[in-house]
C-alpha cells in the first residue's frame, strides 16, 4: 500500500482503509475535546472540495490558512484544498500586517481561511490591499466574518464528487503542494516550494526512525502546523494510525498532557529547558533524604548511555531511581510518554540523557523547511542512536561535507526552489546538492554533528572565528539564563545579550534572604544578581578557548517571546530582531 502514496492527501485515505480510527483528531472546544473519526474527515474535507470548487476555486489557487493553535479544521483544510490541485499557504499567526501583505501579494492568494477574531482584525485590515483575495472565512464564530462551515454546507451537494474525484486523480506526485514562507535575511520572506513528493518520501523515509505501535499510539501536537516539520509528523500520524490530540496552547501543554496521557509527542530545545528547570526548582525544595534521594537520581541520570554502555551496577541503580525518582517525573507528564523528538535548535545533551534516563527517550533530529524537513534523526536501535548528535542520515538522503564544513544534501526532500526568486534559488542549488547554511562533521560512527550555522559565525576584529550557537547552548544550562544572544561580529571581542529566568531569579533571591525586586528593570541593575550571572558566565566560559569565551554581558529587562517578534514560532532567538531592540546595549558593550 506504501507505494500508493504519492500525494499527501493519500495519507488520510490510508488511515481510513487500514485504521478507521474513532479519534483520529482531538481538538478541546470551551472546556470540552471533540473528536473526529477517520471517516468525518475525509467526508469533511471532500465537502470542503466541494465548496471551493462552487466557489471557482481552481487548480494552482493559493489558500491561505492560518491558525493560532493547532486544531482539526486547518488539517481538514489542508485535505480539501490539496486533493483539488490547490495550493495550501500556510502561514505564521504571530507575524506583521506588513508581512501579512507582501505574503498574500507575493503568493496571490484567493482565499483565507483562519482561526478567530485576532488573526480576523489583522487579515481584515490588509485586505484591500491585496487585489486577488476574495473571501475570509473564520473557524470561530467572528463578528463580520464569513465562517468556514458555511464552505462545508456549499459542499453538501454530492452532485460535484465526482469533479473532485477527477481533479484528486489529475494531482501528480511532482506537483507544487504548498509554498512555506520563512524569514528572509534581506527583510522579506522566502517562499519554500515543497511538492507532494518532497514531504511524502520524507514522511515514509522517516517512519522506520520511530518505534510507534501502528495503531495504538497517541500524540499530542503543539508546535505549530505552520512549521514543516509538526506538519510532516501530522501526516506520518496520519500513516501510522496515531490518535493526534491538540494542545490548547503553550500556557495549556502541562494541563493537556496530564488529560491527553500522549506516548508521543514533538519538542522543541525550549520547551524541554523549561520542564526541566520545573522539576529542578521541585526538587531543590525537598528536605531530608528525599532530598538526597532526587539528587542522587539526577546525577545518576546525568551520567546516562544507551543500550546498558555503563555497565550493570549502573542499570542496577538506574532501576531504583526509575522506581523511586523518575517514576514522579513520568506521572507529572501524562505518565504515558514514551518518546519525544527534539528539532528546530541545538539539544543540550544532558537533557537527552536525564530524560532517557527516566524512560522518556529523546530523540534528536535535523533539517531545513528546504528539506522537508528532516535529513538525519535518532533512532532506538543499537547502532542508531548516540546522545550529543544528530542521529544517522535517513534512507534515500544523501549528505556531504563541503571543504568550508558546509552540511550539503541530495534526496527527493529537496525543495523545487524559492517561490518566484530564481536569484535566491540558484544560491542554495548550485550543483546538484542543497547547501543548508550549517557546519557540520561526521563522527566515526556515522553520526552527524552540527558545529555552528554558517551565516552565524563571525569573525572578531581579531580574525578569530566565533560560533555563537555552541556558545548559547552552553550557557542556556544555567537557570540563572533563560535566553542569550552571543555577539561580537567584526567587534573586539565576544560579547553577549541575556534574558534573565526572572522567576527563578526571585526564587533565588528570596533564598538567600536578598530583597525580592518586584520590576526587571530593577532586578537587572542588582549588583548582586549581576555578580552571580557572571559565575554563571564563568563557569561555561571554561569550555571554551580564551578567544571564544564572553569577555561583557548586558541583561535585557524584557522577556523574548514569539508575540513579542524576539523569538521564532520554534523559539529560537531572533539575532537582527534582538539586536536592533537592544541596540544601545550593543552599543554600551563596545562603546560605540
Amino acid at each position: 500500500m506504501t507505494k500508493e502514496i504519492t500525494r499527501l492527501f493519500d495519507f488520510a485515505y490510508y488511515q481510513l482503509e487500514n485504521y478507521n480510527l474513532p479519534k483520529a483528531f482531538n481538538t478541546k472546544y470551551q472546556g470540552k475535546w471533540v473528536a473526529t473519526s477517520t471517516k468525518e474527515f475525509v467526508d469533511k474535507a471532500n465537502a470542503i472540495s466541494r465548496g471551493l470548487l462552487k466557489l471557482g476555486v481552481k487548480p494552482g489557487d493559493k489558500i491561505a490558512v492560518i491558525s493560532t493553535t493547532n486544531r482539526t479544521e486547518w488539517n481538514i483544510l489542508d485535505v480539501g484544498v490539496l486533493q483539488i490541485g490547490a495550493i495550501n499557504i500556510p502561514i505564521y499567526p504571530t507575524i506583521n500586517e506588513d508581512d501579512f501583505e507582501y505574503i498574500f501579494n507575493h503568493a496571490e492568494v484567493t482565499h483565507c481561511f483562519l482561526s478567530d477574531k485576532d488573526l480576523f482584525k489583522k487579515i481584515n485590515s490588509i485586505k484591500n490591499k491585496v487585489p486577488t483575495l476574495q473571501n475570509i472565512y473564520s473557524f470561530d464564530i467572528v463578528k463580520g466574518c464569513e465562517n468556514w462551515e458555511e464552505v462545508v454546507t456549499l459542499g453538501e451537494d454530492k452532485s460535484i464528487q465526482p469533479e473532485v474525484e477527477k481533479l484528486k486523480d489529475s494531482v501528480k506526485t511532482d506537483d507544487l503542494a504548498t509554498i512555506i514562507y520563512t524569514s528572509g535575511t534581506t527583510g522579506t520572506p522566502k517562499g519554500v516550494m515543497l511538492s507532494h513528493k518532497n514531504v511524502v518520501t520524507n514522511v515514509i523515509d522517516c517512519m522506520p526512525r520511530l518505534p510507534l505501535e501502528l495503531g495504538k499510539i497517541t500524540a499530542l501536537s503543539f508546535l505549530p502546523v505552520c512549521h514543516i516539520f509538526e506538519r510532516m509528523l501530522h501526516y506520518l500520524y496520519q500513516f501510522s494510525g496515531t490518535s493526534l490530540y491538540f494542545a490548547e496552547g503553550m500556557d495549556k501543554i502541562g494541563e493537556n498532557i496530564k488529560e491527553v496521557k500522549p506516548q508521543f509527542m514533538s519538542v522543541v530545545p525550549r520547551l524541554l529547558e523549561k520542564v526541566y528547570e520545573g522539576i529542578i526548582a521541585k526538587g531543590a525544595q525537598l528536605t531530608g533524604i528525599k532530598r538526597l534521594l532526587f539528587y542522587w537520581a539526577l546525577d545518576l541520570g546525568l551520567k546516562y548511555e544507551p543500550f546498558g554502555a555503563n555497565g550493570w551496577w549502573y542499570e542496577f541503580k538506574l532501576k531504583i531511581a526509575n522506581k523511586l525518582i523518575f517514576s514522579k517525573w513520568r506521572e507529572a507528564l501524562g505518565g504515558n510518554l514514551e518518546i519525544m523528538v527534539s528539532g528546530s535548535a541545538a539539544l543540550q545533551p544532558r537533557l537527552a540523557r536525564v530524560f532517557t534516563a527516566a524512560k522518556m527517550t529523546i530523540l534528536e533530529g535535523y533539517g531545513l523547511t528546504e528539506t522537508s524537513p528532516v535529513i538525519s534523526v535518532n533512532m532506538i536501535k543499537k547502532g542508531m542512536f548516540k546522545i550529543g548528535t544528530i542521529g544517522k542520515t535517513i534512507d534515500n538522503v544523501e549528505v556531504k561535507i563541503a571543504e568550508d564544513g558546509e552540511i550539503l544534501v541530495k534526496g527527493p526532500n529537496i525543495m523545487l526552489g524559492y517561490y518566484k526568486d530564481a536569484e535566491r534559488t540558484a544560491s542554495v542549488m548550485s550543483g546538484e546538492y542543497f547547501h543548508t547554511g550549517d557546519k557540520g562533521e561526521f563522527d566515526a560512527d556515522g553520526f552527524l554533528l552540527i558545529t555552528g550555522r554558517k551565516k552565524e559565525i563571525f569573525k572578531t576584529s581579531g580574525g578569530k572565528y566565533i560560533s555563537p550557537a555552541l556558545l548559547e547552548n552552553e550557557m542556556k544550562q544555567s537557570r540563572f539564563i533563560e535566553q542569550i544572544l552571543v555577539i561580537g561580529d567584526g567587534q573586539k571581542m565576544p560579547a553577549a545579550l541575556i534574558q534573565p529566568n526572572f522567576q527563578f531569579l526571585r526564587e533565588w533571591s528570596k533564598r538567600k534572604h536578598e530583597p525580592v525586586l518586584e520590576s526587571n528593570e530593577d532586578l537587572i541593575k542588582n549588583p548582586i544578581i549581576l555578580k552571580r550571572i557572571q559565575k554563571e558566565i564563568d563557569k561555561g566560559n571554561k569550555s571554551f578557548g580564551k578567544w571564544e569565551t564572553i569577555k561583557v554581558f548586558e541583561l535585557t529587562p524584557d522577556i523574548w517571546s514569539v508575540d513579542n517578534g524576539l523569538l521564532t514560532p520554534t523559539m529560537k532567538p531572533k539575532r537582527k530582531e534582538i539586536i536592533a531592540k537592544y541596540q544601545h546595549l550593543y552599543n554600551k558593550i563596545y562603546e560605540l
